[in-house]
């Protein structure tokens, strides 16, 4: 997927756990994993916003794109 999720970098960068983080952003540790993981399908602004707020970062310190490559772009339904 072109989106890459950097959450884990943010969190090391803070020293908070994902735990800790789930509970300060009121989301599920299950459902920050799924986003954390690359595998969430959609991001509601009020989370990313949430997630901003406390990590105290922009989006884009959290989101990134990255260009297919030609293998992958084969693969694209």
């Amino acid at each position: 997927m072109p989106i890459t999720v950097d959450i884990d970098v943010m969190l090391a960068r803070r020293k908070m756990s994902v735990g800790e983080l789930a509970d300060r952003v009121g989301i599920t540790p299950a459902n920050l994993a799924v986003l954390k993981n690359g595998r969430a399908k959609a991001v509601r602004f009020a989370t990313l916003a949430a997630l901003c707020e406390v990590l105290e970062c922009q989006p884009g310190d959290l989101l990134r794109w990255e260009a297919l490559d030609a293998e992958e772009v084969g693969d694209r339904p």
